[in-house]
């Protein structure tokens, strides 16, 4: 890795960590209004078309298709879209935005972990000791009665889980796919996977009103074009740069402080001490 490209992985990071100090404040707004189900498949659909619009003008539209990738390319939309944008969304409806950036912020934890047992990239003493202060600080904010009386609290614990397994395997069977078709991959298969789901489960049977959907279709486009699709593009250009575990530490920690300003203004959610 050049000196050049470690410095374009540290800006994708640094962007990715401000495009997603906006996210749990959103996923509060929308799921407000809609049931969790509905938003992800439409934030979703909306990312899958802004990025097949991408993947057509850069000719790589075929390249979802070819045999070996594309197999591939799914399982990391059914991890990283479908599971994860299900999970968080329905954790984000029954939790507050400032208990959703904090519970996300696991994620580093799963990705020493599976980095260490999938990669083999043996964590330094360093980074144990980071991970550990890291976990105390999640459970002292959130509490013993969040922990216990949230079920949206446990469900936003398991969210990162899904997306570093997807992060897995573009680390061990995508490298060279450039981030265009993987940020594509994830949110045009995963929107087909989550509106088929939203259908065989009932969904239209459950819709709001014309007029209230109408009303939040700017922040379901805004979410999925911009804090999603927008957030995956950075995310794969940092950690195609940068080792999974370095861009894992430096994105998620650094959610938090522009995310309770975010929560402040947007909701009028006041952090505890």
């Amino acid at each position: 890795m050049t000196r050049e490209q470690e410095r374009l992985g540290l800006l994708c990071a640094g962007l990715c960590a401000l495009n997603g100090a906006f996210v749990p404040a959103v996923a509060k707004l929308t799921t407000g209004r809609a049931e969790p189900a509905l938003v992800a498949t439409a934030t979703s659909v909306f990312g899958g078309l802004c990025a097949t619009a991408v993947l057509a003008l850069r000719g790589e539209l075929r390249v979802l298709a070819r045999p070996i990738i594309g197999p591939r390319l799914i399982a990391i939309a059914a991890l990283g879209t479908g599971a994860a944008f299900y999970l968080f969304f329905l954790g984000a409806s029954r939790a507050s935005a400032i208990d959703a950036v904090l519970c996300l912020q696991s994620e580093p934890a799963y990705a020493l972990l599976l980095a260490w047992l999938v990669l083999g990239h043996r964590p330094t003493a360093r980074r144990v000791v980071a991970i550990g202060v890291l976990l105390a600080g999640i459970a002292l904010a959130v509490g013993a009665h969040g922990l216990s009386g949230s079920s949206g609290v446990w469900i936003l614990l398991a969210t990162p889980l899904c997306w570093q397994l997807s992060h897995l395997i573009v680390l061990r069977g995508l490298i060279g796919v450039s981030p265009s078709v993987l940020s594509g991959a994830r949110y045009i298969h995963g929107g087909l996977l989550l509106a088929i789901g939203w259908l065989v489960s009932g969904g239209i049977a459950r819709m709001p009103e014309a007029a209230a959907l109408l009303s939040q279709l700017p922040w379901l486009a805004l979410q999925g074009i911009v804090l999603s699709y927008g957030g995956t593009l950075l995310w794969y250009g940092a950690i195609t740069r940068l080792d999974l575990a370095r861009t894992t530490a430096i994105v998620v920690p650094s959610i938090p402080l522009l995310s309770l300003a975010a929560s402040f203004v947007m909701l009028g959610e006041v952090p505890t001490a």
